[in-house]
Parts: C-alpha cells; structure tokens; sequence
C-alpha cells in the first residue's frame, strides 16, 4: 500500500498500515498541511524533491540505511513538489516498499519554501530533521546533528568547505552580510539545507516563505523565539544530476522580496511592544547560537 498524501483541493487520505479512521489524518488548511499521529517516530527526515529522478533511489537508500544504524524509530517523508520527470514513481515504488516512507504531493510546482514547509509540518516526529534531495550532503553527517540535539533546540549544519562555484560563495556571502545587519543573525551557513529541530521549534513557528528564503525565515524567527541554535560542520559536494536553481535572478530576486516582508513584518511586531508573539518580535537572546568548532562529537 502506498504511503503518499495527495495535496488537492479536498481533504485527502495518508496511506499507512493503520485502520482507516487513522489513516484520513491530514487535511489542508490555508496551504499547510498537517499529520496528527496516536504514535510519533524518535526522529522524521525530510526532503522536498522536484525532478530528482536521477538522485531519488541513491538518496532513499542512504537515508533508510544511515537512519536505521543511527535511530532505529525513524520515518522518511518526501515531498514532490510537482515533479515532471518521473520523480513520483519512485517515490511510490519507496513508500510500496517500507511503510516508514511516506510521500507529500504537490499537484503542481509550489516553491521550494513551500515544498518543506509541507514537509515540517507533516513530519511526525520528535526530532525533524531535512535536507535536499540533490546528493551534494552525506546523510552520515546526521549523528553529528543527533548527539547534541539533546542539549539544543535547532542543530543546524554549515558546509566545511563549501563546494560551489565562486559565485555562489558570493552570493552566499552578501546574503549572510545582509541578514546580520537586519536582524543580527549570526550563522556561518544560513541556507545549508542540514537542519535538525525539535519538535516544539516546527510546531511553535510560522513559516510564510514559498522559496529560497525560507531557511532564513525559520532561524530568524527561532532566534527571536528564544530557541538554541547549535552549529555543526558537514561535508558538502556538488550536484551531479540535475539542476541547480538557487543563484538563478528569479530565486534570488523572490528571497529579498520575503526578506523585506519578514523585515516590515518584525519592525511593526516590536512597535506594538508587549503582546507580541515572541515568533514574530526578534529579541537578543545571550548566547542563543553557539558552534561546535572542529569537533565531529565522536566522543562516547
């Protein structure tokens, strides 16, 4: 039985190995999607795809092999994001496959933001944790992000070094020198789609952006919520298959427009002084962001 969840206009149904009533879980509300569980896994991993049909078998074996050594209590959960390239056959032939894999679908191409805020929130575990689906991470660097997600809210990997062409290290480079100065965000790696979260961090914030800056949406308003955020080196490398889109004008020119919105946003929240919602008024927290060096956390 197929473990996907059809995101179209009426409710729709996860397939899994529960009865029925606990199958018809999820439901869509203002575009969000969320899965409420009787039972929830140690640990969900997360990948918005879209046309990674080259990538997705080598990804999915990783991912079931590494989580399985690592926490035996996982689920994996794919999002397609409106893939044309034959994506969703894949991803079904997994979910046939393994029940603890199951599939989000976007009917058509929503964004990348979009795509893992679908995911977050259809993730059911007590630790959730995502990358891309493009094969430039080594899942193995996951029990780097495990052995301190006991003592932090957010562990949030940094690419060391960073595989990339010189003008995505510009780029990179510009929009970090840029959040610093808005919001006084210090993260070496702000869109190093290697993140872990507690549960309480995905449930407690809102996330708004569709595309690129949504990493950035996320930290900021963690950050101004009180929550920890760890840093961690992983391994990094470049995308064999597929495309990249992340420097392309359009990408781009939609993060600083959902930049400047969060800005507004946040300015008008800390106006309105108490009451705000701590989600939505950044605040400086001492010693909220720490990092872990060069230590891999082998110890033990």
């Amino acid at each position: 039985m197929s473990s996907a969840l059809d995101l179209q206009p009426e409710n729709a149904a996860m397939g899994d190995t529960s009865t029925r009533a606990e199958r018809r879980r999820a439901q869509e509300h203002d575009g969000e999607y969320n899965v409420l569980a009787t039972a929830r896994p140690r640990l969900s991993l997360v990948f918005p795809v879209f046309d990674e049909a080259h990538n997705l078998d080598a990804l999915l074996g990783a991912a079931q092999q590494i989580a399985s050594g690592l926490e035996p209590d996982f689920e994996i959960v794919v999002v397609d994001d409106g893939s044309r390239d034959g994506s969703a056959k894949i991803i079904d032939a997994w979910c046939e496959a393994d029940a603890r894999i199951r599939a989000v679908r976007h009917a058509s191409n929503t964004g990348y933001g979009a795509a893992l805020r679908s995911g977050l929130r259809a993730a059911r575990g007590e630790l959730v944790f995502f990358s891309d689906a493009d094969l430039q991470f080594d899942l193995a660097d996951l029990e780097q992000l495990l052995c301190h997600a006991d003592d932090f809210d957010i562990v949030a990997g940094y690419r060391a070094p960073r595989s990339d062409p010189w003008h995505r290290h510009l780029i990179a480079w510009s929009w970090g020198a840029l959040v610093r100065f808005l919001f006084g965000l210090r993260v070496r790696d702000i869109d190093c789609a290697f993140k872990m979260f507690r549960r309480e961090v995905i449930e407690s914030i809102p996330i708004a952006s569709i595309g690129a800056f949504v990493n950035t949406e996320i930290l900021v308003r963690a950050r101004a919520s009180g929550f920890r955020i760890h840093q961690v080196p992983v391994s990094h490398r470049r995308r064999r298959h597929g495309e990249q889109t992340g420097a392309k004008p359009r990408v781009i020119l939609r993060a600083i427009l959902e930049l400047s919105t969060l800005f507004r946003e946040l300015q008008r929240a800390r106006r309105k002084g108490p009451g705000t919602t701590p989600a939505q008024c950044p605040r400086l927290v001492p010693r909220a962001i720490s990092e872990a060096g060069g230590s891999r956390c082998r110890e033990g």
